[in-house]
């Protein structure tokens, strides 16, 4: 009797497991690509100018991706005054560098000559200051220097994020000013003015927060051959005495002193994240957040860079997606917990949007059970996957093991794609999972996946355009992120965050 009581109880599970399976299938397949195509025909479109935050493309892009909510009845979610909106304006500022150098000595050294200033504030004149050596930057190379109201000099690893940790130490300890030789040679110092030169160009936003801009903050990476010029010893020297971490050597670094001047063009900007909501049924107050972003990198001169790939994929992706649950809620087959589709401004200018949502949510971020976060879903990385029906995945398995198991399963029960980890390592340099709208939420504690395919030829290039989608295994992609959120949406528990290591 008691096994004929389990083998009823498993056939009711399998059973139970069957439905929900068929249901999965069922509104996954209403996710197509000539959906995909048309929202992406549009979002791609010259029409849109590219897209580029605040300006007027990505506002038409905004009206494309509200409306498209609207129709498909989700809930505007943000409250606007007495009104409720799908839009979450967004303030930001732009600055833009008029001007900025370093001088040591006689030598004047012109922004990307020689060096790369980065960092917010201004210097209203050009300033003066002693220079201190502080080996490698890091906090314990502080004991004992005096480095208030001056510059830093410091020898770091060749790292964006390493440089910026170390500058704000340096902050802590007073300076106003820090000289960062992050590269070995000059050479490579040339490859990073290539990339930093059209970005600042273009101009730097940042959340306009209300507070005013340090009068200075910032530093300049500077070439290693100016070494010489600036203390009187090598390159190669002052990295031996930063490796050897000995203060009293530092002590012994002579360096003159050096004049600057950043000079800044400000405006401020507005801009809006888009987002629906689709409110669930028993587990309504717990919420799953599907994300793309939706600006790029609007036009140079005569170029458009329609950004098809970078994000139109994952933002199309968000818009059938959208369509899919809506339209399984109206069935009767609604998801449990509730849903936001949510797409970001701002993710090329530093992931402003998502920086902003999380600092002012919609929903209460405790009650955010995952992120699912789409941007660049629709290409190969032809250099390691060419013709490969793979995604690579970021993120699932930092937080939650469960979550990473829950992604596993959906693959493996519906898509059968090959599931990458390459840019999951915590040393692979691209640094990927730090940098895109997935972060400002697993910085908040909030389980994510990120899925990505890896860069190619075309980004961030005028030559990103709808008909270098691939059109097959873009769709597979997108079916995997609905399967996977299916699941997440309807479980009975939300997936356990991993219990941190005790000291």
């Amino acid at each position: 009797m008691k096994n004929i009581f389990f083998s009823i109880l498993t056939f009711m599970a399998l059973g139970a497991q069957a439905q929900k399976s068929e249901l999965a299938l069922k509104y996954a397949n209403t996710i197509t690509n000539e959906d995909l195509f048309d929202y992406l025909g549009i979002l791609a479109s010259d029409a849109l100018e590219g897209r580029e935050t605040g300006e007027r493309g990505q506002r038409m892009a905004a009206a494309l991706i509200s409306h498209h909510f609207q129709s498909l009845g989700l809930i505007p979610p943000v409250k606007n005054g007495d009104q409720m909106s799908y839009y979450q304006n967004v303030p930001l500022i732009s600055t833009k560098i008029k001007s900025a150098h370093l001088k040591i000595g006689k030598s004047q050294y012109d922004n990307f000559n020689k060096t790369i200033f980065v960092g917010s504030g201004v210097t209203n004149g050009e300033e003066s200051s002693e220079v201190v050596f502080v080996g490698d930057g890091s906090a314990e190379s502080y004991k004992g220097l005096d480095v208030a109201g001056k510059a830093v000099l410091m020898i770091t690893p060749n790292s964006y994020r390493k440089a910026v940790a170390l500058s704000r130490i340096a902050a802590e300890n007073g300076a106003k000013l820090a000289l960062v030789v992050r590269t070995s040679s000059d050479e490579v110092l040339e490859e990073l003015v290539t990339s930093y030169r059209g970005y600042y160009e273009a101009g730097r936003m940042t959340v306009d927060t209300g507070i005013e801009e340090t009068q200075f903050v910032g530093m300049y990476f500077t070439a290693p051959s100016l070494m010489k010029e600036l203390t009187g010893k090598t390159y190669e020297k002052l990295k031996a005495l930063a490796d050897a971490k000995s203060i009293g050597d530092f002590k012994k670094v002579k360096i003159g002193r050096i004049a600057f001047n950043v000079e800044k063009q400000v405006k401020k900007i507005s801009s809006e994240n888009v987002m629906g909501y689709l409110e669930g049924s028993d587990l309504k107050d717990e919420l799953v957040v599907v994300t793309s972003h939706y600006d790029h990198l609007g036009r140079r001169g005569d170029k458009i860079f329609n950004g098809a790939d970078d994000d139109g994929s994952g933002t199309a992706g968000v818009m059938d997606m959208a369509q899919a649950f809506a339209m399984a809620k109206a069935e009767g087959n609604g998801p449990r917990r509730s849903m936001l589709f949510l797409a970001f401004t701002g993710e090329e200018k530093g992931l402003l949007g998502s920086e902003y949502y999380a600092d002012h949510p919609v929903f209460p971020l405790e009650n955010t059970v995952t992120n699912l976060n789409m941007d660049m879903i629709g290409r190969y990385d032809e250099e390691n996957y060419k013709g490969k029906d793979y995604v690579c995945l970021v993120g699932s398995d930092k937080l939650s093991t469960e979550l990473h198991q829950i992604s596993e399963q959906a693959n493996a029960i519906y898509t059968n794609l090959e599931l990458n980890y390459v840019y999951n390592d915590e040393n692979h340099p691209e640094q990927i999972y730090y940098r895109s709208d997935h972060w400002n939420f697993a910085k908040n504690g909030i389980p994510v996946i990120f899925y990505t395919t890896g860069s190619h030829d075309d980004y961030h290039e005028e030559t990103d355009t709808v008909e270098k989608i691939e059109k097959e295994v873009y769709l597979k992609r997108t079916r995997l992120v609905f399967y996977t959120a299916w699941e997440l949406v309807n479980r009975d528990k939300r997936p356990a965050l991993d219990e941190k290591p005790s000291n």
